[in-house]
């Protein structure tokens, strides 16, 4: 590993370049659900994440290691059933969170041929999916390496988006939030706040950082309340540039429709290379946090990451594993349920690290009263994400169960087969 240290702006570009990615799927979603309250929802969705960073700044520079949230959780609570059901319930997240951005891939992609057949956007979905492996099989050097000229020319079109576009803004299109779009704008929110996750990345970049005490909280609460303000700007323009029939009716790629009547189709076109390339590098990113993740979790279990299984190194067989599922989930779920399941699990995951906070707050030098509220607010945001999905989709629901059992029962499987005492 080198010892060169990263300084401030390396490690918000990639903060800010694992979280950007999520806009381009998220933005049609949380029109459909919360309509012109959409603007409103992103704060929701926001305000929960930048609590939530409270925790995590005083828990990474406490702890600043690779490891993030695994290190948290084991830290606080043990390695138990408890951590390691959570352990395997973000990895599980990571994978339906690569399968969101794969999803906006593919239907960005799309928007670029005259023909639109679901086929062609599989075909994208699943090329980008076997190239990324390929990529994250040949090397990991180059991961991330160009992330801030890349996050750069993202922002710059996203910046130019809003700049043009404001001066396109019909107020007749901005309809007064009202009591009765609440509950819809709530829900919205928390279907949509996934599209916030990536500031977890931050964490594992602690231990290369310059003055990690002093940098790390400014990089998370400047991350996160960029990334508001970005958000709101882009629905309030999107919003405002065109009726919600036509935005709904382009959902998929909502930013690149709109942007023809601002921008030109050559801006559209921009746009929409703009999305291909946040949603492929997250997709990356993502890609190797999760293979990597999982080889965490066999050293965890026993298992040495360097050993191989019939001539494969573990940690390809995680990558592979990986692969496999977010391959079946990105071609087969639609994006609303994709982004419900994500959502959900990340909500889960952030109250548990909220609650580590809270348990080691003279530790970490923290106010625990705040750790608590955020454990509270990413739960009753659960308990929101669910009812409404009871409403809509309760498949979903099942889909959730399902994903939390079946974590449960491997941690099950594996104290039991390895004659390990089974506590919390």
């Amino acid at each position: 590993m080198s010892s060169k240290k990263i300084g401030f702006w390396s490690v918000w570009a990639l903060g800010v370049g694992g979280i950007v990615g999520g806009l381009f799927p998220a933005l049609g979603v949380v029109i459909q659900i919360a309509h012109t309250g959409a603007p409103l929802a992103f704060v929701i969705a926001g305000t929960i994440a930048l609590i939530t960073t409270y925790a995590y700044a005083k828990l990474s520079v406490a702890h600043p290691c690779r490891g993030g949230t695994v290190t948290f959780l084991n830290q606080a609570f043990g390695s138990g059933l408890f951590s390691g059901t959570l352990n395997l319930l973000l990895w599980f997240s990571y994978v339906v969170m690569l399968s969101f951005y794969l999803q906006a891939f593919g239907s960005y992609g799309v928007s670029l041929f005259t023909s639109t057949q679901p086929i062609w956007k599989h075909l994208l979905i699943s090329l980008a999916i076997l190239g990324t492996t390929g990529l994250n099989l040949l090397t990991a050097n180059h991961v991330g390496k160009s992330q801030i000229w890349i996050v750069s020319f993202k922002l710059g079109i996203l910046i130019l988006f809003i700049t043009m576009g404001s001066s396109h803004i019909d107020i007749s299109h901005l309809e007064p939030v009202s009591v009765s779009l609440l509950q819809s704008i709530f829900a919205g929110a928390m279907v949509i706040f996934l599209s916030y996750e990536g500031f977890e990345l931050i964490a594992n970049a602690a231990e290369d950082l310059v003055n990690p005490k002093h940098t790390l909280p400014r990089v998370y609460y400047s991350v996160i309340g960029f990334i508001i303000l970005l958000y709101v700007l882009i629905a309030l323009v999107t919003l405002g540039a065109e009726p919600i029939e036509q935005i709904l009716a382009a959902r998929d790629y909502a930013l690149a429709e709109v942007a023809k009547p601002i921008m030109g189709q050559f801006g559209s076109v921009l746009i929409t290379i703009a999305a291909l390339l946040s949603t492929l590098s997250a997709s990356n990113a993502t890609l190797y946090g999760s293979a990597r993740f999982s080889s965490v979790i066999a050293q965890s279990r026993g298992f040495d990451s360097g050993s191989q299984i019939n001539g494969i190194a573990q940690s390809s067989i995680g990558l592979f594993i990986t692969s496999g599922i977010t391959l079946l989930i990105a071609n087969f779920f639609d994006v609303n349920r994709i982004s419900t399941m994500g959502s959900a699990g990340f909500l889960l995951i952030f109250a548990a690290v909220n609650l580590a906070n809270a348990r080691m707050h003279r530790y970490t030098k923290s106010k625990q009263w705040i750790s608590l509220l955020g454990a509270g607010i990413c739960l009753v945001a659960l308990g929101m994400l669910i009812w409404f999905a009871l409403q809509t989709d309760p498949q979903t629901v099942w889909v959730l169960i399902f994903m939390i059992g079946v974590a449960i029962g491997l941690e099950v499987i594996y104290y039991l087969s390895n004659n390990r005492r089974l506590h919390l």
